[in-house]
């Protein structure tokens, strides 16, 4: 058996940073990963990572405080106050460290790190690398992981958590390449498995983004936090639904629908293209529903629904080459068009988990040894409404401060967070008895037809818009198919590179989460960022200015609340 001080789960950028600190701090890392970490999903993101570092012309008294304050309105005064605070006030330091690591921002003609506008911003405050920049980060702290010989476990895909007394104690995984389980010791242990798009069937996340990462926290103790809360992006091309960044409306691109018209001005007459990205979301949702948009084809497959124009024409191929030159071969590779000369055919799609594994400012969770960082987690710095650029800036912020914490407590508690050998073979063989079972499994139920329908469900009855009975109807279907995925077929046999069980233990997890947002989405008899309810139209901050936390048992999760963290901020009618 292995033994490290910290196991971080999960290779993007919050496990990178976690790591880092980790290692920085004196402890001994581990980093266990179902890819190669260059290959996680941090990788997609696009336009940029938000610091008031108070560059661009137009955001020269641009302040951490002012970052705070557009945050909190941003997120529906949902979102932690300090945490907040925490989160812009570390936010130029984090950039300069990226900097000096050789992270390559675009840069202004006097040298220094270019910035430019995003939704919901009152400066324009988003540093970027063209339209890659989660990519350059992405590399740029792999690059710090080699160079401080941080071992990665490539290809290896954690089952279960190993606690001793309730405490963590380090977890159970299985090497992909054979089949093997092992259970690695560890003193503390980060969770960073990023969100659970793939929940959703119209989703830019990528095939990786599972529930199983927010699940296996959950079934050991953890409180998942807000998961109502989903965060659906305005601008991902029909078909596919792969991201078209913000930077896109950033730099100056319109939003047409089918009679030529900048429809915005109707719902946010001052940011135009630009509002917050609930207010974007919903605003194409409705010119679609009233008949504006445009149709697709059924023969034509791809992800159904209608659609509108983004329109970037206008900026030139000079720019569009500079600045979006990945949105541009996106165009070309799955459409088939060039945006420098067609507009672009975009509808919202599920982006972003605001809500996750309940956690302070350190990544601490209810369960001793256990943190998480990034979108698998929830400090709560979103709130009801993540603002773009926001979630690049948790990842590096809180993922370091994490690897930091997780690190004190593994030094602080070598000589006595020692599993017992008994306990450790137990866990082994329950995971090993529930791997078999799904090989055993004799069933009539096909999984990827339940998977289809939990995809379905929740993008018609739990997205955009919701009711009471769409999603009282919604949370019946995942009840029904959590029994029908006791009978599903066998799932082979426990060999290397068995992705059909790989990818039934993700279905696992995402069938729990499904169960968890459906649940908290109902309950909450208000509409707030991204949570809108036809039944329900306004925001009601008398009963609902509080967090929703699930807890797991075997008879199914139960719902808490919390207050909100207030700090200098009341909440306030957003008005963009």
């Amino acid at each position: 058996m292995s033994m490290f001080d910290v196991i971080i789960v999960g290779g993007g950028l919050a496990g990178l940073r976690a790591a880092i600190a980790a290692k920085e701090s004196g402890a001994s890392p581990l980093i266990i990963s179902k890819i190669h970490p260059v290959r996680s999903h941090s990788g997609a993101a696009q336009g940029g990572i938000n610091a008031p570092l108070a560059n661009h012309p137009d955001g020269k008294d641009d302040s951490p405080a002012k970052h705070a304050f557009d945050t909190i309105k941003g997120s529906d005064y949902l979102a932690d106050q300090d945490a907040v605070e925490l989160m812009t006030s570390t936010a130029p330091s984090a950039i300069y460290e990226l900097e000096h690591w050789g992270c390559p921002f675009d840069r202004t003609t006097d040298g220094r790190i270019a910035q430019r506008p995003f939704g919901g911003a009152g400066y324009p405050r988003t540093c970027f690398g063209a339209d890659r920049t989660g990519h350059y980060i992405l590399q740029t702290l792999y690059e710090q992981v080699v160079k401080q010989q941080i071992p990665v476990y490539e290809e290896w895909f954690v089952v279960s958590l190993i606690a001793n007394e309730g405490t963590c104690c380090g977890v159970v995984a299985q090497n992909l390449r054979t089949g093997k389980l092992e259970a690695i010791e560890a003193h503390a242990v980060i969770f960073a498995t990023g969100g659970a798009g793939r929940i959703y069937g119209r989703s830019s996340n990528a095939l990786t983004s599972t529930g199983l990462g927010m699940s296996i926290p959950f079934w050991a103790g953890a409180h998942l936090k807000d998961m109502e809360f989903i965060q659906f992006h305005p601008t991902t091309i029909i078909g596919k639904n792969i991201l078209m960044t913000e930077g896109c409306r950033g730099e100056g691109g319109y939003l047409i629908n089918k009679d030529n018209e900048r429809f915005m001005k109707r719902y946010a007459a001052e940011k135009m293209e630009l509002a917050p990205r609930d207010i974007v979301s919903r605003s194409i949702q409705t010119e679609i529903n009233e008949g504006r948009g445009f149709s697709i084809d059924p023969a034509s497959g791809g992800s159904g629904g209608g659609y509108v124009h983004l329109d970037i024409r206008h900026l030139g191929r000079a720019k569009i080459m500079e600045r979006l030159p990945g949105v541009r071969d996106i165009c070309l590779e799955f459409l088939g068009i060039d945006p420098i000369d067609s507009p672009i055919p975009i509808q919202p799609a599920q982006h972003y988990t605001m809500g996750g594994i309940d956690t302070d400012s350190n990544g601490k969770t209810a369960v001793k040894g256990l943190y998480a960082a990034g979108e698998c987690a929830c400090v709560s710095v979103h709130g009801a409404n993540r603002l773009g650029g926001n979630s690049l800036l948790d990842t590096i912020v809180f993922g370091k401060f994490s690897g930091i914490k997780a690190a004190q407590e593994s030094l602080e508690s070598k000589t006595k967070c020692r599993i017992d050998a008994n306990a450790l073979k137990m866990t082994l063989k329950q995971v090993e008895a529930h791997l078999q079972r799904m090989c055993d499994n004799r069933g009539n139920e096909n999984p990827y037809q339940i998977k289809l329908e939990l995809a379905k469900v929740m993008d018609d009855k739990v997205g955009i818009f919701r009711t009471g009975s769409d999603m009282k109807e919604a949370l019946d279907k995942v009840r029904e198919l959590k029994k029908r995925f006791k009978q599903i077929r066998s799932a082979g046999m426990i060999t290397p590179f068995n992705y059909n069980l790989l990818w039934l233990l993700e279905m696992e997890g995402n069938l729990d989460v499904a169960e968890v947002i459906a649940m908290g989405a109902l309950a909450r008899q208000e509409s707030r960022g991204s949570h809108s309810r036809r039944d329900f139209t306004k925001r009601d901050d008398q009963n609902w200015l509080k967090h929703t936390l699930a807890s797991y048992t075997k008879d199914g999760p139960v719902l808490s609340y919390k207050p909100v963290t207030i700090t200098k901020h009341q909440p306030q009618e957003r008005k963009y």
